[in-house]
């Protein structure tokens, strides 16, 4: 990208912007509204679990990708859509207002902000909207006829490579500068994503991203539960500036936010 392009920060949504997986609570919203079995909920929630203890890996994230298409066969999308306010009822106060906050400044920086996720499209859009964020970038998980879900899985898959690739696309069509740009994330699947900007920094970081981070220099942020309590670990000596916002979020961690911030903690 040319150097004349304009800096962008991108952000995973799940164990990054926010606690969890935003696809529990998708299923949950679903189980509720008569869309997804009891089977299928209790299967939702222990991949839940096993992800806020271990972390996604490549097998239990396509493994998710394979359920949740399959559970949407036979739906309307026009049902989907009118999940999107008991999702937020759930994904809302898991957010991370830290993180969120490190996105504002960003924004007031003149940077754009992006989501960029392998939970659905129609998630991520509706989560960079309430945020005002500048878009988002998700998967879409089955293919639609006539306004019915097929149960087929269908592209993009937002993960590992491929979400690299997904930024990539946006980056030459948006006139954004990769070198000067941020990106955070809590996993290693997420290597391919950090690895294209300047200024990669690990959220929460699962321990081959930590390892990674260690091993590139890469700045570290983490957060107690909910973000109760941030700490930062940098890997150079200069972070503070080659870092940028991850850094001053440290001292800017005991002023809180008027609005949306302040409503989440």
């Amino acid at each position: 990208m040319a150097a004349d392009g304009s800096p962008a920060a991108f952000f995973d949504l799940d164990r990054t912007l926010m606690e969890g997986s935003s696809a529990f609570q998708f299923g949950r919203a679903a189980y509720k509204a008569g869309l997804l079995s009891r089977r299928q909920l209790v299967a939702d929630g222990w991949a839940n679990l096993m992800f806020r203890l271990r972390g996604a890996s490549d097998e239990s994230s396509h493994e998710l990708r394979r359920r949740i298409s399959e559970s949407l066969e036979g739906t309307r999308v026009r049902d989907m859509e009118r999940l999107g306010v008991d999702v937020l009822a759930g994904v809302l106060p898991r957010i991370y207002p830290q993180v969120l906050e490190i996105a504002y400044r960003h924004q007031d920086d003149g940077v754009r902000v992006y989501i960029v996720t392998a939970a659905s499209q129609e998630l991520a859009s509706m989560l960079a909207s309430v945020f005002a964020f500048d878009g988002a970038i998700g998967s879409q998980f089955s293919e639609v006829v006539d306004g019915v879900y097929t149960g087929t899985p269908s592209e993009p898959f937002v993960y590992g490579r491929e979400k690299a690739t997904a930024i990539e696309q946006l980056a030459a069509r948006e006139g954004i500068d990769l070198a000067s740009s941020y990106a955070y994330s809590d996993s290693a699947s997420d290597l391919p994503m950090l690895r294209i900007v300047g200024h990669p920094v690990a959220v929460n970081p699962d321990s081959d991203l930590a390892k990674a981070a260690r091993e590139e220099r890469w700045e570290v942020l983490r957060f107690d539960r909910l973000g109760r309590r941030l700490k930062a670990a940098v890997g150079l000596a200069g972070a503070a500036v080659a870092g940028g916002v991850g850094s001053a979020a440290v001292a800017a961690h005991n002023r809180r936010r008027k609005g949306l911030v302040a409503k989440l903690r």
